[in-house]
């Protein structure tokens, strides 16, 4: 078996819009100006605990506890309770279906997303019986912390030289490298390709169309050579 990990925010699906929105509803709802854009999605990818230890690093921790709270209010309570579908990537549902249709393949994700904002994702895509393990921050140390990696081969049974991690942040390179797995890089989402290629990223692939590929070639030579 082989086991492909996903990331989602900036990878499977563009939801920028919508924590642009949250993170600056959170932050006015405490009467504090929000942080900008370029700052937010710099952030993408950490628990919300990392992130608003950036993002509110001269406040209290009572503060950034409630900054979170409110955070994850937005998607329930707040602005962002009657939002649109999130938008999908280009290539993402193709190489989702094609891949689940491989009996020797195994999906799994490794998000800084809650299970509730997974769980919208896959009733929006019906994905909930593609991925055999999903690893959130509910229950798990921040990227990139291998934690998340460990614990998806662990249910699947998959070593290391048979797993990938796809990601677009140097977070999830990170993560990968710390795991002793694969990392491919996409250049759709929120930190430049070039933070992904120094953080370890073996390969980078900038259109959706050349994923499928890619992350096939990666995990051949990995069983062939090792992860290097």
């Amino acid at each position: 078996m082989k086991l492909v990990i996903f990331d989602c925010d900036g990878t499977l699906v563009d939801s920028q819009h919508n924590i642009i929105a949250a993170m600056t509803w959170a932050f006015r709802e405490h009467g504090l100006p929000p942080p900008s854009r370029p700052a937010v999605l710099r952030c993408v990818g950490l628990s919300l605990p990392e992130t608003f230890a950036v993002l509110a690093a001269n406040h209290p921790a009572s503060v950034r506890r409630s900054l979170a709270a409110h955070y994850r209010d937005a998607f329930v309570l707040g602005p962002l309770r009657r939002r649109e579908q999130e938008e999908i990537y280009p290539g993402i549902r193709e190489t989702i279906a094609a891949l689940a249709a491989r009996p020797d393949v195994a999906l799994g994700v490794a998000t800084g997303k809650s299970k509730r904002g997974v769980d919208r994702l896959f009733r929006q895509e019906d994905w909930h019986s593609h991925f055999q393990t999903v690893q959130t921050a509910d229950d798990h140390p921040s990227k990139p912390d291998p934690s998340m990696i460990a614990k998806a081969m662990a249910e699947t049974g998959v070593r290391p030289e048979a797993t990938v991690m796809v990601g677009d942040t140097s977070f999830d390179m990170t993560m990968a490298g710390n795991a002793g797995v694969g990392a491919i890089g996409v250049g759709w989402g929120y930190h430049d390709t070039t933070e992904l290629v120094a953080a370890g990223a073996h390969e980078i692939v900038t259109e959706g169309s050349r994923l499928l590929a890619a992350i096939e070639s990666r995990l051949q030579r990995q069983i062939v050579e090792g992860v290097r």
